[in-house]
């Protein structure tokens, strides 16, 4: 797994570590010992051991068989297989194409409560047209994914579109002004974008801020991040996704949504920035 600033994926990294370690000491062993059941050289132990390097399903099994439990490695093995899914770079997560990806996070969306959302390069995918998020996946699909499923993937995406509708949900969306204007179609296209934005958001249930241009900004533009109820932060990286859940972290992200939120503008002055960069097509 790729190395992470991330304080979410470095501490559940050092719990699994840890939980290695307490089961060397409680076969008896040491580090020595535990290399030379395995046949490996004593730093890879040690490496393991601190959460420097993170061991694989096969030195997992071999770490349990040597220590006499080998009915704790699938356990384990879970554990591992949940840090990996902290960090995933797109091109693991999009290389059995956009539609599974897109189905992946189903789940997250319907037990979410309340949605906050900020992006400061386009649309966030609740809010998109078919034809704003076939241009979107394009994009992506022509730039690293070999497998050509793009109108699945619209579906999927549309179809996710439900939760905006169904249940006791709240959703805030917070978009840069340079969104507006920043689409990766046609005039035709952002244009019919724009007009979506100003229906959804007249929902009761929906927020929309628009970000205006200005100097002398209280934070700049940041990451595109999703915020699911309290639990989880979503953040969208060139290189791969990014789920947060320590509390102080997603604690940080709400924060920031805040602070952005303080620098949008809503009601008619937003729809005034909608109508102004609809114009600006034409």
């Amino acid at each position: 797994m790729p190395q992470s600033a991330s304080s979410s994926v470095q501490q559940a990294r050092q719990i699994l570590a840890d939980r290695l370690r307490e089961m060397v000491k409680d076969a008896g062993l040491d580090g020595k010992d535990l290399a030379a059941r395995c046949g490996w050289h004593p730093s890879k132990v040690s490496r393991i051991s601190t959460a420097k390097t993170q061991p694989s399903a096969d030195d997992i099994r071999a770490w349990c068989r040597a220590c006499g439990a080998e009915g704790q490695a699938e356990d384990l093995i879970a554990s591992l297989r949940a840090v990996e899914g902290m960090w995933v770079e797109w091109r693991r997560m999009e290389r059995a194409g956009l539609r599974r990806a897109q189905e992946a996070v189903l789940p997250l969306f319907e037990r979410t409560r309340r949605f906050r959302a900020y992006s400061s390069w386009f649309v966030p995918g609740l809010l998109q047209t078919p034809r704003y998020t076939e241009d979107v996946l394009r994009a992506v699909q022509r730039r690293r994914v070999t497998v050509d499923d793009v109108a699945d993937a619209v579906a999927v995406r549309m179809e996710r579109q439900r939760v905006l509708y169904e249940g006791q949900r709240r959703f805030a969306f917070l978009v840069e002004e340079g969104v507006l204007g920043n689409g990766l179609g046609d005039a035709e296209t952002q244009a019919e974008q724009l007009d979506h934005l100003l229906t959804v958001g007249a929902l009761p249930n929906v927020s929309v801020g628009v970000i205006p241009v200005r100097l002398g900004r209280a934070r700049m533009p940041v990451e595109g991040f999703w915020i699911f109820d309290k639990a989880q932060v979503n953040v969208e990286l060139v290189s791969g996704h990014l789920t947060l859940t320590q509390p102080s972290e997603v604690a940080m992200y709400a924060d920031t949504f805040a602070t952005l939120a303080d620098m949008a503008v809503y009601g008619d002055r937003a729809r005034a920035l909608l109508a102004r960069a609809r114009d600006s097509l034409v």
